[in-house]
């Protein structure tokens, strides 16, 4: 069985919890708070050295980190991850783009707001932020637009690696109304008989 480290309310580590809920894999959850200091302690730097989560622990010891790497491991071999060389690297394509173009304004945003409740001294900086955080938006309402998913027709760990924070970003003061195709997929990826919610 496997362990996720992880906070329920990160979306980088709802993404280890929907794809195991999706492939119907058994794990359990140990919680984590990022705020309390526990991804410092020596313990958990043994799991992670970069003091990071979510971390996927599995049978024999080994601890897996990254977020998209993680999703990469668990969906080899499924219907989540494409073989076919040009479909996979689009996969790819759309995970880099989450890391570096999307989750750190989405996210950091919605961290100041919702975890440490817009702090004065940080306001400059979640406003700063909604203008990259909506750039992204835009790249992803122009590819929903034409396709249901964003590598076609099929629902990848690509859409789970944006899903995770888009489904979520008005708690980082985003107004999703504007994007039609971005609402559709997202009613699109919760409707998948296996999903789960966030929280759930």
């Amino acid at each position: 069985m496997y362990t996720v480290y992880g906070d329920y309310r990160s979306g980088n580590c709802y993404k280890i919890k929907l794809m195991l809920n999706l492939l119907g894999l058994e794990y359990q959850w140990q919680a984590v708070d990022i705020l309390k200091g526990d991804t410092q302690t020596a313990e958990f730097l043994e799991k992670n050295p970069n003091g990071k989560i979510p971390v996927l622990e599995l049978e024999d010891g080994t601890c897996l980190w990254e977020s998209n790497a993680i999703l990469n491991f668990l969906a080899d071999g499924s219907e989540f991850l494409p073989s076919e060389p040009r479909l996979r690297t689009q996969v790819l394509q759309w995970q880099f783009f989450e890391q570096y173009s999307h989750e750190p304004y989405i996210a950091v945003a919605r961290f100041i707001q919702l975890y440490l409740g817009l702090p004065e001294d940080r306001r400059h900086e979640y406003e700063k932020l909604q203008t990259r955080g909506y750039k992204a938006l835009d790249v992803m309402e122009h590819q929903l637009s034409r396709t249901p998913y964003l590598v076609g027709e099929q629902y990848s760990i690509a859409d789970i690696a944006l899903y995770a924070y888009t489904h979520v970003a008005h708690e980082g003061g985003f107004d999703l109304s504007r994007y039609p195709g971005i609402q559709a997929w997202l009613q699109r990826v919760a409707s998948h008989p296996k999903h789960i919610g966030m929280l759930d």
